[in-house]
């Protein structure tokens, strides 16, 4: 029971990896698009308006203020309700960056010299040197500035992950074994006060998601927490009748128990001496 998430380069080889390492565990392998797929199909979006996520896209910085909250959401939502069902290897630019810091899993960042990167790339997507030279390059900077914008992380920070991997160095099947190892001790040493922490913490994603699909909560400034199954909604403004639409939209999502809704009160303005 582990969940191994992990952020790749372009060109990097992070795919093979990723399946090399599911196989060899016998756990569920999921990729960006099987993810993507399935959040298209709950929250009743398209693939495509969801690679604003991780790919560049026309008309992506106007996109940005008016979709992106909601986008995010649903990814989230979906990927860590994926986690909480242990047993994953995950795979797409922010399945690392997602994952809670409870013990139990593996945030893997996997990269690889620029040369090859670019020869794989040229390989892959039947581009000359000069093309998948600019291919990876843009890729790069432009995925980098993306994610620092949408959720204030610089992917390539080897802090902010546990292991990183060079994905043309050590054999991939060596590699695969040494992340095996690694979830190996997570299975043994994560605690069940530990699952329960990350259960919540997909319930409380599940929800904020839940209200952001809905017509009437979508643009509401939310925060949510549960604990075991209790679940608090705060923001402003729910007041009746939103109070009640929060709680019936809360009380759908499986797992959770109870609901109390709060509405944020805002300051009386003081006036200045």
């Amino acid at each position: 029971m582990a969940i191994i998430a992990i952020s790749q380069q372009l060109g990097s080889r992070g795919i093979d990896l990723a399946r090399l390492l599911a196989q060899r565990l016998g756990y569920r392998f999921m990729s960006r698009e099987d993810l993507f797929a399935q959040v298209a199909r709950i929250y009743n979006v398209t693939p495509e308006q969801l690679v604003i996520l991780d790919e560049r896209q026309p008309h992506f910085w106007s996109r940005l203020k008016t979709e992106s909250t909601r986008f995010v959401s649903f990814f989230r939502a979906n990927l860590l309700h994926e986690m909480a069902r242990d047993r994953l290897v995950a795979i797409s630019h922010t399945a690392a960056v997602f994952m809670p810091p409870y013990g139990c899993g593996l945030k893997v960042r996997v990269i690889g010299p620029f040369d090859d990167r670019v020869r794989l790339v040229g390989e892959l997507e039947g581009l000359n040197q000069v093309a998948a030279q600019r291919r990876v390059r843009d890729h790069d900077r432009e995925l980098r500035a993306r994610i620092q914008t949408l959720l204030g992380v610089d992917i390539e920070d080897p802090a902010s992950y546990d292991v990183v991997v060079n994905g043309y160095g050590a054999s991939l099947e060596v590699s695969a074994a040494a992340l095996a190892a690694c979830a190996e001790q997570i299975d043994a040493r994560a605690t069940a006060e530990q699952w329960q922490r990350m259960r919540d913490a997909a319930t409380a994603a599940q929800v904020r998601a839940a209200c952001h699909a809905h017509p009437k909560l979508g643009d509401a400034p939310l925060e949510v927490e549960s604990a075991a199954g209790a679940v608090q909604i705060r923001g402003p403004g729910l007041v009746p009748p939103w109070d009640d639409l929060a709680r019936e939209v809360a009380s759908k999502i499986e797992g959770v128990r109870s609901v109390a809704v709060e509405a944020d009160e805002t300051p009386t303005p003081v006036r200045p001496d």
